[in-house]
């Protein structure tokens, strides 16, 4: 016998069927997931993966419940491309199943958001150039000797006007692209995208040290390659669509790092460190040596 007490709150609820906390199909953490979206005001641009976080959903447990969302119809996605090479994710969440169709006269209904604004650059600061005072030969007050290996410098030009180079010190050097300080993994991770998958044969020689720079925050996050593979492949479309620019797409499917899955270590096993003895035995007997015998306790005593 079982007993329920209720008492309907006055705010701050919310209004969603049985068959939600009942479904069959659902598992906890998709149906936690559901309630959680379905909660938000309708303007929310709460994204599924950010209420995952919120919810202490980790991240395996998330895709699954993201799974088991989409394959009963409440949960559905677009991508779309818009201006810049940038490509979003619209999600769609119900409160009722939906079939394809209809989600995407809904989907098909809200403009895609406009896309961020590029960064205004900061401004060049002019260098000022500063006076020099001419020494002259004749001057009195003139007493340090000249280094005849060194020539007198021509001064400072005037602004506008040509300079010349300088023939009493080094070369100065020219300001080359620095990638000593990004991992070589996530360097060949980047270069292997281009066999990865055919969307992504043509991305632009200028955008692989922004990329590699986005590997290497996976990879610092404790991902492996082939989780950041297997993610990208999850991103890439499926139903035939051509990707135009395909470095945008890798930046946008890059951009956030999940937190990585715990992997639970193989506990030890037991015959770890055991030898098969060489010695006359009815079966196969293991032993634990001490050094280097290959005869079991009984072997050396004689007993066998």
């Amino acid at each position: 016998m079982i007993c329920r007490h209720f008492i309907s709150p006055s705010r701050a609820y919310t209004q969603y069927t049985h068959d939600i906390i009942r479904h069959p199909r659902l598992g906890s953490d998709a149906v936690r997931l559901l309630t959680w979206q379905l909660s938000l005001p309708q303007s929310a641009p709460e994204s599924l993966s950010r209420t995952a976080v919120r919810a202490k959903i980790g991240a395996t447990a998330f895709t699954r419940a993201k799974r088991e969302l989409m394959a009963e119809g409440f949960v559905h996605e677009r991508r779309v491309q818009v201006g810049g090479g940038l490509w979003i994710t619209q999600q769609l969440v119900s409160n009722v199943p939906l079939t394809a169709g209809a989600a995407a006269k809904l989907l098909g209904g809200s403009p895609p958001p406009p896309p961020p604004p590029a960064p205004v650059p900061a401004p060049v600061p002019v260098p000022v150039p500063v006076p020099v005072p001419s020494i002259q030969p004749d001057s009195p007050t003139c007493t340090d000797p000249v280094n005849p290996q060194v020539a007198p410098g021509r001064g400072v030009p005037a602004v506008g006007g040509p300079a010349a180079p300088s023939a009493d010190g080094h070369p100065e050097k020219q300001p080359s692209e620095d990638t000593s300080h990004l991992p070589e993994a996530a360097l060949a991770l980047v270069a292997g995208f281009v066999v990865l998958s055919p969307h992504l044969r043509r991305i632009p020689p200028g955008m692989k040290r922004e990329l590699a720079e986005l590997v290497a925050r996976w990879l610092d996050a404790g991902h492996s390659p082939a989780d950041v593979q297997e993610h990208v492949l999850r991103g890439l479309p499926s139903d035939g669509t051509v990707v135009h620019r395909p470095g945008g797409l890798l930046r946008y499917l890059l951009r956030d790092v999940p937190s990585p899955v715990a992997r639970v270590p193989r506990p030890p096993s037991r015959l770890d460190g055991t030898r098969e003895c060489l010695g006359v035995h009815t079966q196969a007997t293991l032993f634990r040596p001490v050094g280097d015998e290959t005869l079991c306790g009984e072997c050396l005593a004689g007993r066998v």
